[in-house]
């Protein structure tokens, strides 16, 4: 049973910094993508950042320059450093783990950003 656990979310104000982290447990395949997704209110689900198990990254164009994916392939973990953060950051973030057959999401944390 794969299982993925984020931590980190929270309230911040605009310009501030917040970092997410998920531990993935659980038999996965080791070639796979890591990534975050993220959902407003009212809104789907949009893709924020992804890391290859080879380290190639993809951001989306709102959140390039301000945000950095990074993971730890001895430790199953995937990273967020969210710098800049504004308003239109505020969603409910998911972290993924996907690979040819397999497709797991956490339950997500909340993100903040409010003054």
């Amino acid at each position: 049973q794969v299982q993925l656990v984020e931590s980190g979310g929270g309230l911040v104000q605009p310009g501030g910094s917040l970092r997410l982290s998920c531990a993935v447990s659980g038999s996965i395949f080791s070639l796979n993508v890591m990534g975050w997704y993220r959902q407003a209110p009212g809104k789907q689900r949009e893709l924020v950042a992804t890391i290859t198990s080879g380290n190639t990254i993809n951001y989306a164009d709102t959140v390039k320059g301000r945000f950095t994916i990074s993971r730890d392939n001895a430790k199953n973990t995937v990273s967020l450093q969210m710098n800049s953060l504004k308003s239109a950051d505020t969603a409910v973030y998911y972290c993924n783990v996907a690979w040819g057959l397999g497709d797991y999401w956490g339950q997500g944390t909340q993100v903040t950003v409010s003054s």
